[in-house]
């Protein structure tokens, strides 16, 4: 059966290659979006779904990545612009690592969102100070279809390691870790490494997915390579799907990127919108994604599950007392035995809620 599972994935894997071959430039460009999106949502889970960390520094990753391409690319290669943005991952996932080991909840969440403002900060004063520039320009003999082969490699890459990864002592590590880190150090595991090891891994991934889209701008700047909202949309497509699962991020990037393709085109300025109504639906509805969701469905609980949303929701913002239950008692779903996903996690040691950081 393993193998029948391993020969389908790679006849699926041979088929998506072909693709450029019989793709028009509009779809190809699509699925050049898709793949990106896959792979920052699938690196960003390989870390915080495991580990129940929630870090906002994609787009600072990213950024690095792209930057890196951009500066070192036109006058030296683009395999030494990759390797370049690899190494500067490595050391600065490292040095948040350690930098931010012991900081939780919103503490860590706001360092790593404000990570990517102080990157591009520092870019910007270098490029105008030293460089004396305002930005790069980038023409590179890299076509979308060398950038679909490479993203689908990358996306295949991390797949194949998150796979590996849960056949593993390490996943068994990292399974516990994110149930209670506490008992994780008392039975022997080394979480700090651990943490630091898996966020480096989830850091180059996404550096590599911003090296490799870099060629497709014509002109760079750390506006364009720092954009906050690549954060935003790499957590909200990761939890939407189930960040827990390795096919969850696929699942949460496909409508997003749809949904943001047909706004773009009819009302560009609601798609933020849109995007705080995903959010909170994740919140009330899918705490464990769309993955979480079908497994609930298969179960046949998916009804109970629904009701226990409900009543939640008509608690927190003062509901009609039919929704509500007697004395206004909280109805999440950890009263009812449910699970209430990454971001509302409630700590087994009584710390913070939505315990964040590597």
């Amino acid at each position: 059966m393993r193998v029948r599972k391993e020969v389908a994935a790679a006849a699926a894997l041979a088929l998506l290659a072909l693709v450029p071959a019989v793709a028009n430039p509009y779809w190809l460009s699509l699925l050049v979006n898709i793949l990106t999106y896959v792979a920052l949502a699938t690196g960003w889970a390989f870390f915080s779904g495991a580990t129940r960390y929630v870090s906002l520094a994609a787009s600072a990753f990213f950024g690095v990545g792209a930057y890196s391409v951009a500066v070192l690319a036109p006058d030296y290669s683009y395999a030494l612009a990759l390797l370049v943005a690899v190494a500067i991952a490595v050391v600065l996932a490292a040095f948040v690592g350690l930098a931010t080991l012991r900081l939780s909840g919103m503490y860590f969440v706001i360092f790593t969102f404000g990570l990517a403002t102080l990157v591009s900060a520092v870019v910007t004063w270098w490029e105008f100070n030293i460089a004396q520039k305002a930005g790069r320009h980038l023409v590179l003999p890299i076509t979308t279809a060398h950038i679909y082969w490479q993203l689908l490699a990358l996306c295949a890459a991390i797949v194949g390691l998150w796979l590996w990864r849960d056949r593993s002592r390490m996943g068994f590590a990292l399974r516990a870790l994110g149930a209670d880190e506490t008992v994780a150090r008392q039975v022997g595991i080394d979480t700090v490494a651990l943490k630091i090891g898996t966020f480096v891994v989830s850091s180059v991934v996404m550096a590599l997915a911003g090296a490799i889209l870099a060629p497709r701008w014509s002109y760079m700047d750390a506006t364009i390579a720092f954009n906050p909202n690549t954060s935003f949309l790499t957590v909200i497509m990761a939890l939407l799907g189930g960040a827990t699962s390795v096919w969850g991020p696929m699942l949460g990037v496909v409508p997003l990127v749809l949904v943001s393709e047909v706004l773009s085109v009819t009302v560009p300025s609601y798609f933020s919108v849109v995007l705080g109504l995903v959010l909170l639906a994740i919140v009330f509805f899918v705490p464990d994604g769309l993955v979480g969701l079908m497994r609930t469905a298969r179960a046949g609980a998916l009804a109970p599950r629904l009701s226990q949303a409900l009543h939640a929701l008509a608690d927190r913002i003062g509901g009609p007392p039919g929704l509500r239950r007697e004395g206004g008692e909280p109805t999440d779903g950890r009263r009812a035995g449910g699970s209430t996903g990454l971001a509302l996690r409630a700590p087994p040691n009584g710390g913070q809620v939505g315990r964040s950081g590597p």
